[in-house]
């Protein structure tokens, strides 16, 4: 009898993000995190799973009671015919309705943001994970790449051994 540690089950994949939303971690503190399904063509799917889509002018809005991901570019499937999706379309976001209402206070009431971080796959199941957000201004962004810097330099320094 062989006990199964932390690795995953079998036929199962881990949470390997396919596409990343490197502006947001710069522009945005983000505050909570969770995790939504998609509603994807056949196409676009496919597109996901080479790669080939964009999240740098994405974000996230409520309409009607439903969550869409807005600005999102996946490119056109390079083998798709005809009934090829189009790149720029808004896609639903599949959240239970609670967790909804939830972010529609902090939204409406707080003055805050969802930002789309990251599209990876889960089972075969193409997930994005949303961020509700606050902007940063232009000096916490300064300090940070400041911060940055000098942790660098001590690194080289402590290598170097001129400490």
């Amino acid at each position: 009898m062989s006990k199964q540690s932390d690795k995953t089950k079998p036929g199962e994949q881990k949470h390997t993000p396919a596409i990343k939303n490197k502006k947001a971690h710069f522009n945005y503190q983000l505050l909570e995190k969770l995790e939504a399904g998609v509603v994807l063509t056949g196409t676009e799917v496919k597109s996901l799973r080479n790669g080939r889509a964009s999240l740098d002018e994405a974000y996230c809005r409520i309409q009607n009671g439903e969550l869409f991901l807005i600005g999102c570019t996946i490119e056109l499937y390079e083998h798709g015919n005809m009934m090829n999706h189009e790149p720029t379309r808004n896609r639903k976001l599949l959240i239970h309705r609670r967790e909804l209402k939830k972010l529609e206070v902090k939204v409406l009431q707080k003055g805050l943001t969802l930002v789309p971080t990251k599209i990876y796959f889960t089972r075969g199941i193409a997930k994005i994970e949303v961020a509700v957000a606050s902007g940063k201004s232009h000096g916490d962004k300064r300090e940070k790449i400041r911060d940055r810097e000098n942790d660098r330099d001590m690194k080289r320094a402590m290598k170097r051994g001129n400490w």
